[in-house]
């Protein structure tokens, strides 16, 4: 089938289904199909290459036996298929018997359906979704890598799917962070809050350029960690991994802030840790109890990166996306965490991103703090960090900012790379404006821990003459009055109300 039209036919399908109520539960939809034909298409590699392989997935139950239309008229369609996926497919897969013996590949069956949910309530129409998704060739190289680029698109939609956009972080970023990293054959890198896996995939496209031998190939495959507290990017992140040839993928269903952080060992600890922690969100009290008094904190962001600090092993490398709230924050938690930071990391880099990264989805301004767990050479004693860089990434030329169509793309990287390899102040004396900035650790430490330098200039409000600004008001105003009667008009309709403006 043509594959860029492929999320397109399943929406259009979906659309008439009462059972789908929006994007979220669309594309919730679409995952847990796309995890079994993805699965059983693993599992025809393994059958090739397994002589004594035995699917962990009873027979009945497996996509070719139920999800299978071979035109004959056999298929399982409208009542027949709804009874089967409700009442034998799903109570079988949440309730497969996992043990501790249980190998990987086999495991994440049952954990990808704990928590899933099927929401179609249309047998015929979901056997038409059924049948959209099975004519994917998952077998055929060309493809199976261009369905890489169709799944990448179904992430990207979890972005307008309401709160799951917190899970996406732009390709873009996640792709530069790892190749700054610089992955090495033989290393383990840790998401704690792996979402749809961006990070890990991004970190396997870094490393697959390194790959030269049968070991290696072994090495990339054992190389990556996630963990995902939510069921639904967890389900995404499985299949994820799995078109990415990862056939037994370490990553956990699972809250990382569960453990006590003091209780890890070396064995616990990983060579790099990218990630874009969840921030915003507050923890409850027993999960703050896993981290030591002084940098025990109600927000989330705060607690990963103590985790995080905990997890990293000796001259571990670390990226971290985190908000603008950590910068400048005075709480005594962000405090001891940033003096932490500096004494006993090597806090060399922080990029300021602009605003827009995340657009529309949220307008939280975010940073990327690059620390190595080892003393810089040269730094002072009782610190590990001898110097921290910031620099501004302003942005790019005939942007005014990032958005859903005009999202942040590889290029726009390039000239925080190009600074990277030759690090020079960039200061404009006369308008006192920093764009890159070095900072002793002790200055850091001087300035109560202020890392938010190199801020971007405040916009200069307009000031409008009254005629336009009035003619501007108005505008906004009509176009505010339209949205709240189309809005009134929905509720009108799903209440089964016919009030007319006059009436009320």
């Amino acid at each position: 089938m043509a594959l860029n039209n492929f999320v397109k036919s399943i929406r259009n399908i979906m659309r008439n289904d009462a059972g789908i109520n929006g994007d979220a539960q669309r594309i919730e939809q679409i995952a847990w199909m796309l995890f079994l034909k993805v699965y059983d298409e693993k599992e025809n590699d393994w059958e090739f290459n397994e002589d004594d392989y035995k699917s962990f997935i009873p027979e009945n139950c497996r996509w070719r036996n139920w999800a299978k239309d071979n035109g004959d008229g056999e298929a399982l369609t409208a009542d027949n298929l709804l009874k089967f996926v409700n009442d034998t497919l799903f109570p079988t897969l949440k309730g497969l018997e996992v043990t501790p013996d249980t190998p990987m590949r086999s495991a994440i069956v049952r954990t990808t359906f704990e928590d899933a949910n099927q929401y179609m309530k249309d047998g015929v129409l979901l056997r038409q979704v059924i049948n959209v998704i099975d004519q994917l060739d998952l077998g055929d190289y060309e493809e199976s890598h261009a369905f890489g680029e169709i799944y990448e698109s179904i992430l990207k939609e979890m972005q307008s799917a309401g709160s799951a956009g917190e899970f996406y972080t732009p390709r873009a970023l996640t792709d530069f962070m790892a190749e700054i990293i610089n992955p090495k054959v033989g290393e383990k890198m840790a998401d704690f809050a792996c979402g749809t896996g961006g990070f890990i995939t991004s970190w396997l496209k870094a490393l697959d350029k390194k790959v030269q031998t049968a070991e290696d190939k072994e090495e990339y495959a054992k190389s990556i960690y996630g963990i995902e507290k939510k069921q639904f990017p967890y389900m995404l992140c499985v299949t994820n991994m799995l078109l990415h040839d990862i056939d037994s993928p370490k990553v956990m269903h699972d809250n990382s802030l569960t453990k006590d952080v003091l209780n890890y060992t070396d064995e616990d600890k990983f060579d790099v840790v990218l990630m874009n922690p969840p921030y915003g969100g507050s923890e409850k009290n027993d999960i703050k109890q896993h981290f030591p008094s002084d940098l025990s904190s109600s927000e989330t962001a705060d607690l990963f990166m103590v985790l995080i600090m905990y997890r990293l092993a000796e001259k571990g490398r670390a990226a971290v996306i985190l908000p603008d709230g950590f910068l400048f924050g005075t709480d005594n938690a962000k405090l001891a965490i940033k003096q932490k930071m500096l004494r006993e990391f090597n806090l060399h880099t922080i990029i300021r991103l602009p605003g827009s990264i995340f657009a529309p989805y949220t307008s939280i301004a975010t940073n990327v703090l690059f620390f190595n767990n080892e003393k810089a050479e040269g730094a002072e004693e009782g610190l590990s960090t001898k110097e921290t860089w910031f620099y501004r990434l302003d942005m790019p030329e005939g942007y005014k900012h990032f958005s859903k169509t005009k999202p942040m793309r590889a290029e726009h990287c390039q000239p925080i790379i190009d600074w990277w390899n030759n690090r020079q102040e960039i200061v404009d004396e006369e308008n006192n404006d920093e764009k890159s900035r070095c900072f002793t650790a002790q200055q850091l430490l001087d300035m109560d821990c202020n890392f938010d330098q190199c801020k971007f200039p405040k916009d200069e409000e307009e000031i409008l003459p009254p005629a336009e600004l009035l003619a501007d008001y108005y505008k906004k105003r009509a176009a505010l009055d339209h949205e709240i009667d189309k809005t009134l008009s929905e509720i009108q309709r799903i209440l089964g109300i016919d009030i007319k403006p006059d009436e009320a």
